[in-house]
This record gives C-alpha cells, structure tokens and sequence, in this order.
C-alpha cells in the first residue's frame, strides 16, 4: 500500500497540475513548489465535479506528448474551463485551452524544438512584464496556435509561432507554447510565478514546515497505535523518512539497519553513531553480510540482482520485526507498517504513472516481493531529492547526513557488474572510498549530485605496475550533476582533481590498474549503470 501525497494545510492554497501524460509533470508541480504555493498532480480524465470538489487555487495543464488531432488524444472535460478557475496552459496544455475556447490550433508543418528566441507583442502583459522583450525560451512541439480565443490578448510570437502565449486576465487565463519549467527557458520561473500571484492571486506562503505538519497528521492517522520498521540505508532518503515518522509515533517505530554488506566504507558506523544521536530513534542492527552474498552468488544480471536484494531485504525485515515485538515483550503484536524513502523519481523509473516505461526496479519500489507482510509508509513518496533535504534541515537532521550523495538502496551490488563477491565489494569499496575523500577535499561535495564508482567486475585490461604486466579492473568514475534526477549531466570535474583520484586509487587499490571517466547525460545513460 502506498502513501498518497502531502495534502496542504488548512488555508494553503492548492494548484492543481493536471497531466496529459507529459513525464514533466511532476517538474511543472515542483516549479510551483519552489514558488511557495503547494501542488498536487491529477490525471487529464478528471471530471469538472471532481475537479470542482478539490476546491483548487488555480489549474495548470501540462505539456503532453500526443498532438489534439489525434484520434486518442488526451482530452479536458470543456466543464473545467467554466468552472472560474485560474488556468494556465503549457504546450498541450495551451492548445487545449485555444482549442476548448474558441481558438485556432493548426499543421502548419513547422516544428519547434530546443531553444527559441521568444519576441513579446506588447509591452503591458501581466505574464511577461518587466521581462525583456526578446528572451529565449524551450520549445518541443508540432502543432501551433494560430487564433487566440475571443478576448485574449496575444502576448509573444516567435518566428515561426504567430500565437507563442496568450493571456485574459479577466477570466484569470493564461498560457504558453513553450516550457517555463525546465531551466533552459531564461525566465520560465518568473512568467510562472506571474501567473500564480497576479493572475490566479496564490500567495506564497507554503513550506517544508506544511510538509512535515501535513505528513506527520497523515502518518498518525494511517499507522494509528500500530508498531513501524523502517530499513535505514545510510542514505538522506531513508534518513528523514525515518525522523519524519518517529516525530508522528515517537517509539511505535524501531529503524532497522540491515548490514548487508553492500554499503559504502564507514557506512554502518555512521549511522548507527550520527543519526540515532540525532534523534534518539530505537536503532536495531541486522547483520545479514553472508546472507546477501550467498543469494546473490553466481547473479550477474542487474534486474535480478535488484530484485533478490529487494526480497532478502524483505524477509530480513519480517525477521527483524518478529524480533522488535519480541524485545518489547508485546506479546501478540506485530508490526504493521514498514517505513521507505521512496521519492517520485523512483516512483517514474519503475514504471509509476500513466504511460510511464519501466527503465529499472527499485529496490524500495519495483523490487519488492508480491507477498509483502507489511504495509508501507512512504511520506516522501511525491517529493524531489532537493525538497528531502530541505525537509530533513528543518527536522534538525546533520548536514553530513542531508548533503550525503545519494545511494541506492541495493548499495554497492547494482555498482558491481557482474557477480557480486566479497573480494569485489572490497576493491570497491576502498576505490569509492578514495574517490568521495579527493571530492571532499576539493570541496566538490554540493556541486556534484553524485559520483558512483562502478566496478568492471567481468572485465580486465592489461596494465603496467612496477616495471611488471597486470591484469586487472578498470572502474569508471561517474560524476553527475542534477537537480532532481529525473535528468543529469556528467560534472566537468576539474582535471588536477581526476587525477588525484586515478592516481590514488590505482596505487592503493592493487586490483584496479585502469579508471575510467563516464561523459554521459541521462538520457540516454542513467545515473547508476544497473
């Protein structure tokens, strides 16, 4: 069972996001968070009565992938549009307005995609005002809007766009062809945040605070006087899910640490040191090193070594939970609810979502086994890595612990390729261990999301040490950089630093006689390479 997102506070206002099946989405409602107004996402075949009924501040529809003429395009109930609330339209979200109100989207065999430059029509638009009247913006469409709507003003053209945004401030419409979300459009956040204070009239006044409010009353209310486990990996995502549901049920929740024998050097100290002083959380730790190696003995293929990490986790916990009841002498009890940080990119990789492929299970998502004993608590569930931090400061969490890079769940087993062993953990670890200490000392740690090492554990080359032939591992260094994950490009870390890191590790690793560097974005790469 999952979660369903953070609700907003009494008297926070709503912007509801709805989704033509743009993998966007979830970007447009965390735009909108960033300008302090809460959002929530909802699927494009809502009805007006249901729509109605959320009582929202404002509407945004979103771009989509599908073009209005065709057969089995995503539609809006015409309903919404006269219910008076504040809208705005991005991309096919924009042409649905034109087309629902009167206006004109045509084929007119131009195109538009990547970065255009955007030309205002007037100077006196309530979205583009005070912005410069030529600016450029990201385009990714087909069909164009040709004719506003009868009384909307057009707002901005491009060369070849005659109707690039449009707006009624009377009926509180707006919108626009290109995609103030992403960041390649100059001053995207600014027309979106025009939109939500001075056409639709939110005022800026959601937080991390209404987060942890708002989550805390819907963790007590699902959980009740139930007992929790929650699988603490190491990671920040786990970390503030874990302080999260200790603030709502204090000691109904015992954290689990399960040494699996996949983490990082140091792993387990630190968490067993810094975040149980941190918050004073009943901490059980498992040691279950060779129980992992042997399920994962002889494994080589990644979706199958996620999935046997994901069910040893599992059934580690439905042990570990027998035990927790046992250690508090509640006889009769057990443990209900099982606690992850799941965050929404996790959620897209595994297939969540209408339309939505299945690039990789998670191990807190798509790996779990059907038979689960436990119900899950995931209140991070709809929240980006950035707003988890964010989170986790105003919980009182360290910073060593917030601006940890992130970590998989499965660990060090899906930075292995090939089979899994207790030797290549080892040459692993202390090559990963180097690496984050150079980045460290170069003072790199908040400009770059992460740097998985990853172990060519099926692959040798020849190299030359001490004047005598190797053959050994290369591994390759992945630096990336990205504000939520769901897109990244590999960091320009400086050369003096790679070097440092190459020269340490192929010195003091003897196993490793080659790194490597990994200059690819995502897409098409993912960020971790299994």
């Amino acid at each position: 069972m999952t979660s369903p997102e953070p609700t907003a506070a009494p008297g926070v206002p709503t912007v509801l996001v709805v989704d033509f099946g743009a993998q966007y989405a979830q970007l447009i409602a965390r735009r909108i968070r960033e300008a302090r107004v809460y959002s929530e996402i909802v699927p494009h075949d809502i009805t007006a009565e249901e729509l109605v009924a959320r009582n929202p501040a404002a509407l945004v529809l979103s771009g989509g992938p599908a073009s209005v003429y065709a057969e089995d395009a995503p539609a809006l109930d015409p309903a919404i549009l006269d219910a008076g609330i504040p809208t705005f339209g991005i991309c096919y979200g924009f042409q649905i307005m034109a087309t629902t109100l009167g206006g004109v989207v045509e084929r007119t065999g131009i195109a538009e995609y990547g970065g255009t430059s955007l030309q205002l029509t007037t100077g006196e638009s309530t979205l583009f005002h005070g912005l410069p009247r030529q600016q450029s913006v990201w385009m990714s469409h087909g069909d164009t809007v040709t004719a506003a709507p009868p009384d909307f003003d057009v707002v901005a053209r491009t060369a070849d766009t005659p109707v690039a945004a449009f707006e009624s401030v009377a009926r509180r419409f707006a919108g626009v062809q290109f995609h103030p979300e992403v960041m390649h459009s100059q001053h995207g956040q600014t027309v979106l945040e025009h939109f939500l204070y001075e056409i639709a009239g939110c005022a800026p006044t959601w937080t991390m605070a209404n987060v942890i409010e708002e989550q805390v009353g819907a963790i007590r209310a699902q959980v009740g006087d139930a007992r929790a486990v929650c699988g603490l990996s190491g990671g920040v995502d786990s970390a503030v899910a874990a302080a999260l549901v200790q603030r709502a049920i204090g000691e109904q929740l015992t954290c689990v640490f399960v040494d699996h024998g996949l983490l990082r050097q140091g792993e387990a100290e630190q968490v067993e040191r810094d975040f149980v002083a941190a918050t004073g959380v009943s901490l059980k730790v498992v040691d279950a090193q060779q129980r992992f190696l042997d399920a994962l003995a002889g494994v080589s293929d990644p979706e199958e070594k996620r999935k046997i990490i994901g069910r040893e986790f599992i059934r580690v916990f439905e042990q570990a939970a027998r035990e927790v009841v046992a250690d508090a002498g509640a006889e009769g009890e057990t443990v209900e609810f099982l606690v992850q940080g799941t965050l929404y990119p996790d959620v897209v990789e595994s297939g969540g979502g209408s339309g939505t492929a299945n690039i990789k299970s998670h191990h807190n998502v798509g790996g779990l086994p059907d038979d689960l004993q436990f119900d899950l608590v995931e209140p991070l569930a709809s929240l980006f890595k950035d707003e988890v931090r964010a989170v986790g400061l105003e919980l009182g969490l360290p910073e060593d612990i917030v601006w940890r890079q992130p970590f998989p769940g499965p660990g060090l087993g899906i930075r292995i390729i090939g089979e899994v062993t207790g030797e290549r953990l080892e040459i692993l670890r202390a090559a990963d261990a180097i690496a984050r200490a150079e980045l460290t000392a170069a003072g790199l740690d908040r400009d770059i999301w992460q740097c998985p090492v990853v172990l060519l554990g099926d692959v040798r080359s020849v190299g030359v040490q001490g004047d005598g032939r190797t053959y050994g591992h290369p591994v390759v260094l992945r630096p990336v950089s990205s504000e939520d994950a769901m897109t990244a490009d590999w960091s320009r870390v400086p050369y003096d630093v790679l070097a440092r890191i190459s020269t340490r590790i192929t010195n003091e690793v003897p196993a490793i006689n080659r790194v490597a560097l990994d200059v690819t974005s995502k897409p098409p790469g993912t960020i971790e390479w299994e």
